[in-house]
């Protein structure tokens, strides 16, 4: 569970409703301060049980390179509307929402950056292999090549254990596991956050989180994650976007070796970061935002320079697309790319 140090907006950042072909989804944007964007967006999403507050401490200092960056609660996840049925929280679904959100904000056709923490790295390579947007670089962050194993994975099989089903094994309707949910808040995550010395309103503040998940969501992608196939292969025959494998050194989901694996079998920059476990925007948000705008900046500039002679006829399709103030691809790969001072390339 990633713990935000404080959920206090810098002054670029404000939350959001994006509305869109599948619905409307919470968001956290951040502008530069001057409001001109010369740069490509970025989305950037969570993990599981996560939510778009784990990237606060990031979002403003990533605006100001020049560009807008959009922080967002899958389906399901603390402020966004959850799935009619547990078949919206499939891999897939999800990837489309996503491809939704991107149409939004790549208004002229140009394409976006994309950042998947964790659950939400695996969803940010589903819409890349799918290759319904146009994706200018991925991030994998904390995210690995396939099902989630080791300590956290035996502790995710706890959890659905205490879930009941149908007798046919189907999933239950939100209603009948939001008590499930709650005793497991009860049980074993609040007394946990207290032990590790979270402050109380944070603590507050991720049992309101943990409650407001659809409880189908969190089942359904919980599985996802002890079952998700190896597509490592498949994404790095695509040949573009750039890839950038980005974690913590003391990782404990998926190990800083399997992601080094990953990376080099992606021909992908990968980028580890001393110091930081599972959630590097909240424990090394520095390096983490300096390190992704280096490469969104390096993969921009190939792609410029790549596209610099091609004559393209005709302007993007117009999309109908809403973003409005919220109530309480192509370029380079390699691993060779110049990294900003403190950084550990493994």
């Amino acid at each position: 569970m990633s713990t935000p140090r404080s959920l206090d907006l810098p002054d670029q950042v404000r939350p959001v409703t994006i509305r869109g072909r599948r619905g409307a989804f919470a968001a956290l944007e951040a502008q530069p301060a001057t409001g001109v964007c010369e740069r490509r967006p970025a989305l950037l999403i969570p993990g599981f049980t996560g939510s778009k507050e784990d990237f606060i401490p990031v979002l403003q200092t990533l605006a100001s390179a020049g560009r807008q960056v959009v922080a967002i609660d899958m389906r399901g996840q603390y402020q966004s509307q959850g799935a009619t049925s547990a078949g919206g929280y499939a891999p897939h679904q999800l990837a489309a929402d996503i491809t939704a959100i991107i149409d939004v904000l790549d208004d002229d056709g140009q394409g976006v950056h994309l950042v998947g923490h964790s659950l939400g790295g695996l969803i940010a390579r589903e819409v890349t292999l799918a290759r319904t947007a146009r994706i200018i670089s991925l991030t994998l962050l904390g995210s690995g090549p396939g099902r989630l194993t080791g300590p956290r994975a035996e502790l995710l099989r706890g959890m659905l254990a205490m879930m009941p089903a149908a007798p046919d094994g189907h999933l239950l309707p939100d209603h009948r596991l939001r008590a499930t949910v709650a005793k497991i808040w009860d049980e074993h995550l609040g007394p946990q956050a207290r032990a590790d010395g979270v402050p109380e309103p944070m603590v507050a503040f991720l049992h309101r989180r943990m409650m407001s998940n659809s409880p189908t969501g969190l089942v359904a992608m919980g599985r996802y994650l002890l079952a998700c196939p190896d597509r490592t292969a498949e994404l790095a025959s695509l040949g573009s976007p750039p890839i950038l494998v980005l974690y913590g050194e003391n990782d404990d989901a998926w190990r800083p070796a399997a992601q080094e694996r990953m990376a080099r079998r992606l021909g992908a920059q990968r980028v580890c970061i001393p110091g930081a476990g599972h959630s590097p925007p909240v424990e090394a948000p520095e390096t983490t935002a300096s390190t992704l705008t280096a490469f969104w900046k390096t993969a921009e500039d190939s792609e410029r320079r790549s596209h610099r002679h091609t004559v393209i006829g005709g302007a993007p399709a117009a999309r109908l697309s809403a973003m409005s103030a919220a109530s309480p691809s192509h370029g380079w790969r390699g691993s060779a790319a110049a990294l900003p001072s403190g950084h550990r390339a493994r």
